[in-house]
């Protein structure tokens, strides 16, 4: 228990004594340490929390004086004063411009008798902080011994139940997605909102760092889990004291030894999934059925899914480890888990295994991975492959898989250059197209193909007219309606559109040319060189 004025005065052996009425609040205050000085100016010697004890020796009499040294002494951080009495001594009881000056600035002034030395108040003050330090050593071992047995169980949940039970402190494990996987507290499903920015700052430093923060006044604080790689997050909700605070270390290192022994124990469902993969991909065209029930076999049941390649950052020799370590990342936060890694020289081969990664594109090391099509993937790199160039493949059925996974490794080169993972989309082949290009090449392309409407009297008209229907998908009363004309108007204008450029719409590379020349013209190429 922390030791307070109140404590001090309660003792009958020491015979301290208030010199004037001073409210409990003041009573309250915590006395870290005691020390003695005459000095007339004592603040800066301070620490705070003392109880400093004087004789008087050079004490002003004047009020103004007293009310400077007793604001210097209060403005150091001391707890209270006390002022010795006796025979011999300066005073025989305390002066009342002293008295006064201590009312006035709310600082507790004593009195300590003549039988009594300052070394008795000393050794009151340092037996009572060695006793408070011995039970807070006592409560922690105590502590510590219970989340000791309670992690033999191997239960994330009953450590946290032991340390909530022994501390008052809310505690919770999360993955690094933040999502929950025990926690302290029956109740709890969800961390808390408040919380959300302390796990992402966390989340994304890994081991290296920790955060807190108080809102609404509840202390929140995050803590990483894990031995060589992030496994998972602390979040303690709630102040804890002293002895909890010393055993906090000790409570990390149990939950990350629990996760790191998860992580090891589920490294054989991970070699079957990514052996399930493999099987999934050596098959040119599995039989829908086949394909949806192995990706059921192992725990992904997401009616249609995308495969994803990301290519390690390191070089060689470390790149195998890595990119083992970075696929069990992934393998724990994707749902389902078909993740495997490959030598990129194999799955670069053009009749490789899987052909799922073209020649170009060989790297030390990749990771193919199949997801389902709600899973935020992106969010999934960001966090366990920061900065390495990944492609994502379109949504497909599960027999298509091997399509998806080709298109997602094509895309490397793509995500090299940008910086960031490169996704193919349904609907923004073209956007893609066009971001491979520079401006100045994109916009002659266009000019080759469109010049002649260019030079027509009504040729924005035409240009027009054109882009609507070629948006539309060649439909007629669409475009009319779009463009408020009739149909035959669109008619008319479209084959003077054709006459002028030498094209036919009936003509699948000429329609092609001509949608791509007006996507160019609308804005859609790049806007720097």
């Amino acid at each position: 228990m922390p030791l307070h004025i109140s404590d001090l005065l309660a003792r009958p052996d020491l015979g301290l004594s208030l010199t004037y009425d001073v409210p409990p609040e003041l009573l309250a205050r915590t006395i870290d340490a005691a020390t003695v000085s005459d000095l007339p100016a004592p603040g800066k010697w301070l620490q705070g929390g003392e109880l400093l004890m004087t004789i008087g020796l050079l004490l002003p009499m004047e009020q103004a004086a007293c009310e400077a040294y007793v604001r210097d002494v209060a403005e150091g951080g001391a707890a209270c004063l006390a002022l010795g009495l006796g025979r011999g001594l300066p005073y025989q009881e305390a002066p009342e411009p002293l008295v006064t000056a201590a009312r006035e600035a709310g600082l507790p002034l004593l009195t300590v008798p003549d039988e009594v030395p300052f070394i008795a108040v000393t050794k009151a003050v340092f037996d009572a902080r060695a006793s408070e330090q011995s039970e807070v050593l006592h409560r922690a071992f105590a502590t510590q011994r219970r989340l000791t047995a309670a992690a033999t169980g191997g239960e994330l949940r009953a450590m946290l139940e032991e340390w909530t039970a022994a501390t008052g402190v809310g505690a919770a494990v999360l993955d690094p997605l933040g999502r929950m996987l025990a926690a302290g507290e029956s109740d709890a499903r969800t961390p808390p909102a408040e919380a959300r920015d302390l796990i992402e700052r966390v989340a994304a430093r890994g081991l290296r760092g920790s955060a807190s923060s108080t809102t609404a006044g509840r202390q929140l604080e995050v803590q990483p889990l894990g031995a060589r790689r992030l496994r998972g997050l602390l979040l303690l909700t709630g102040r804890p004291d002293a002895a909890a605070r010393s055993v906090v270390p000790g409570l990390i290192s149990l939950l990350s030894l629990e996760l790191e022994r998860r992580h090891l124990s589920d490294e054989p469902e991970r070699r079957r999934r990514s052996a399930l993969l493999s099987e999934l991909l050596s098959e040119v065209e599995p039989p829908a059925e086949r394909a949806r029930d192995m990706l059921v076999a192992a725990g992904l049941t997401a009616e249609r899914v995308r495969g994803v390649v990301v290519e390690p950052l390191e070089a060689e020799p470390a790149a195998a480890g890595t990119a083992q370590d970075m696929a069990a990342d992934l393998a724990l936060a994707i749902p389902g888990g078909l993740v495997r890694v490959r030598d990129g020289a194999v799955a670069g081969t053009a009749h490789g295994a899987s052909e799922a990664t073209p020649k170009e594109t060989a790297a030390p090391w990749l990771i193919e991975a199949v997801v389902g099509e709600d899973l935020d993937i992106r969010e999934v790199l960001g966090r366990f492959a920061p900065r390495c160039p990944a492609g994502i493949g379109p949504v497909a059925a599960p027999e298509a898989i091997r399509v998806s996974l080709r298109q997602a490794a094509g895309l490397l080169a793509v995500s090299r250059s940008s910086g960031e993972p490169a996704e193919v989309r349904q609907r923004a082949a073209s956007r893609l197209l066009l971001d491979l290009g520079d401006r100045r090449t994109l916009h002659g392309y266009a000019d080759t193909v469109l010049g002649p409407l260019d030079l027509a009297d009504n040729g924005e008209e035409l240009l027009a007219t054109l882009a609507a229907w070629l948006e539309s998908g060649g439909a007629w009363d669409a475009t009319s309606r779009r463009l408020g004309v009739h149909r035959h108007t669109v008619r008319n204008r479209l084959d003077k559109a054709m006459d002028l450029t030498g094209r036919r719409l009936d003509d699948p590379d000429d329609r092609f040319d001509l949608w791509l020349a007006t996507r160019i013209r609308r804005g859609d190429a790049p806007n720097s060189l």
